[in-house]
């Protein structure tokens, strides 16, 4: 019988008593991504090297088993272990000592370590007893389609994969000092010469059973993840939205429409079109949008709505004229309200490189307001309506900014438009401090993705892809190629959750990247009455914050018209049953009808409706 190399008495009971502290550690103190990564990496190559030394002969606790035991196992089955232990401890190594790397990157190294042991456990099972053989390779197959999972579910892996270690270390600190306690003679006797009792036929049957659940669950898992993470094949812009060969040298200017009847309303018609604009810096640019008017109407002059859309994305795909729901977004209810039962004309931007070539400029004000201004006047040549240079300014989330940025500019910009008033829904106007405030809960990185994949570009000084947290920069891309609508919403904010650390470090929002983040919020003064509304349960453009944009605004002699309602959230604040849906729509006839609106600061809290919930 050939003997193994036994460990000392003290490093024996040093590794049972280190297993227990790592996994204590693990199981019960509050630690970060970072300090986990180097517990949990600290294990891994504590199993590698267990794993390792037995490979090469060297057992921690056991006498050698025996030579039928030594003689089952072939020399490519040997080199197998010896290679799994060895790419475990760089695993766990690299792991523990390069723990910023950041989740993606040690979540992958924890999915290699499942898909590794499920080849290695599949080897032995099919080398190992018969009875065990189908069960044992099921239950492989289940461990690397548990690692595969793993690179898409980052934090969620850590989290479990935490727990699970912790586990581990625990039950292999408590088995050590039984071995030292019982003593190692009886340890190894039993080992040497355990009892076989051959399995009857219903244990393998239900181990074989319980294995093809575990792996038809695993698969199902890993499945139902590429469906929920992967969003919906968005639609690729047609001929209609590429600059034809010859374009107006001036903004503003109509190049094309097209009928739109998808998603529109009963009661009105629609079209998309192509016009001119310009980006900040006066480089001429092409943008898309849409027109929505009401289905009858004579020949008479019609009111216009001037549309600033909320997020969507920043991908061309993303482009509400592409949308099967084109018109849904923000306070559409009220928007279709307008149109088709008092005869407005809504008329609604893509912002560029939505629909058409070039970078989008997320949450950049002045870019937004240069594209929804060129909209509109874009949209009075279109031969088919007759609307009128009066217009009001409607904006949600996204859109509230750009419809204050576009009420600021509107009279230097676009002065043959004039502003009657500008209707914000939660905007975003204080984009610093949603910025600091929102960078650690899932809406908020989903929105710093969408930041950071568009200003890299929009401001290459900046070089953001260089500066974001460790990490980051995978989930960056893959979350800015989702949209933010339909399925993909909970795409892109289930991969939101995804990312552990803040995508943007406190040093970049204390620098030239926050200062510019400053800049976009809007500051007037505003070309008409300004109206405010936000929802008391808002969990990503924060109530307090936007109290503190509106009282700086009071300060500063602008008079809002701030209304405020309980219970509810971002989205349901513009819903159809949103008791802001009929304000807007009277405050939006008032301003047309010449009605005074106050001249100075007003604010009024509207309760949560009786069975209403944000």
């Amino acid at each position: 019988m050939t003997q193994h190399l036994r460990l000392p008495k003290a490093l024996h009971l040093l590794v049972a008593l280190v297993s227990l502290a790592l996994g204590l550690m693990l199981l019960l103190a509050g630690l970060t991504v970072q300090q986990i990564a180097m517990v949990t990496g600290i294990g891994i190559a504590a199993a590698g090297i267990a794993l390792a030394l037995r490979g090469f002969g060297i057992d921690d606790f056991h006498e050698d088993r025996g030579d039928d035991a030594r003689s089952a196992a072939s020399t490519a089955g040997v080199w197998i272990v010896r290679f799994s232990g060895v790419a475990l401890v760089v695993v766990g190594a690299l792991m523990a000592l390069w723990p910023d790397a950041g989740a993606p990157w040690l979540a992958a190294g924890v999915a290699l370590v499942l898909i590794l042991h499920g080849i290695v456990s599949g080897i032995g099972a099919i080398r190992g007893d018969a009875d065990r053989r189908a069960s044992g390779v099921l239950i492989a197959l289940a461990g690397i389609a548990l690692g595969v999972l793993s690179f898409s579910w980052p934090v969620l892996t850590l989290v479990i994969f935490r727990l699970a270690v912790a586990a581990w270390l625990i039950f292999v600190g408590l088995h050590a000092l039984i071995v030292l306690w019982r003593g190692r003679a009886a340890e190894a006797k039993r080992a040497a010469a355990p009892e076989h009792r051959p399995a009857s036929r219903v244990a393998s049957w239900s181990r074989t059973i319980a294995s093809a659940v575990a792996l038809v669950l695993a698969v199902g898992a890993v499945y139902g993840s590429a469906q929920l993470l992967g969003g919906t094949p968005q639609p690729a812009p047609d001929a209609f939205y590429t600059a034809p060969n010859e374009v107006p040298s001036q903004r503003g200017q109509l190049i094309r429409t097209e009928p739109l009847t998808i998603g529109v309303p009963a009661g009105a018609r629609a079209w998309k079109m192509l016009y001119t604009t310009t980006r900040p810096d006066g480089s001429p640019a092409i943008s898309s949008g849409t027109i929505l008017a009401p289905a009858d109407h004579d020949e008479t002059t019609l009111p216009l709505l001037t549309v600033s859309h909320g997020t969507t994305g920043v991908v061309s795909g993303c482009a509400p004229s592409l949308s099967a729901t084109p018109f849904a977004d923000g306070a559409g209810t009220a928007m279709q309200e307008m149109v088709t039962k008092h005869g407005w004309v809504a008329v609604t931007s893509d912002y560029t490189g939505m629909g058409t070539e070039g970078t989008a400029e997320y949450l950049v004000g002045e870019a937004e307001a240069r594209n929804i201004l060129d909209a509109s006047l874009a949209a009075r040549q279109f031969s088919e309506l007759s609307l009128s240079a009066d217009t009001v300014v409607w904006g949600h989330s996204q859109g509230g900014q750009g419809a204050l940025w576009t009420a600021q500019m509107a009279k230097v910009y676009a002065p043959d438009l004039n502003v009657l008033g500008v209707a914000a829904f939660a905007p975003a106007a204080n984009l610093y401090g949603l910025a600091e405030a929102d960078k650690s809960n899932a809406g908020g990185k989903t929105v710093s993705a969408y930041i950071a994949k568009t200003w890299n570009e929009a401001f290459p000084e900046l070089e953001l892809e260089q500066h974001l947290t460790p990490g980051s920069r995978g989930p960056v891309d893959r979350i800015s190629q989702l949209c933010f609508n339909g399925s993909d919403a909970i795409s892109a904010i289930l991969r939101g959750t995804q990312v552990p650390n803040q995508i943007f470090p406190d040093s970049m929002l204390q620098g030239e990247f926050g200062d510019l983040l400053k800049k976009q919020a809007p500051t007037g003064p505003f070309a008409g009455p300004v109206l405010v509304a936000q929802g008391l349960a808002d969990p990503l453009v924060l109530p307090k914050l936007q109290q503190q944009w509106v009282t700086e605004r009071c300060d500063a002699g602008v008079a809002v018209d701030y209304r405020m309602f309980e219970g509810l959230s971002h989205v349901s604040l513009v819903a159809a049953d949103s008791p802001l849906t009929p304000q807007i729509v009277q405050w939006t006839l008032d301003r047309w009808s010449g009605e005074a609106a106050p001249t100075e600061c007003t604010s009024k809290t509207y309760p949560q409706a009786p069975g209403k919930s944000g």
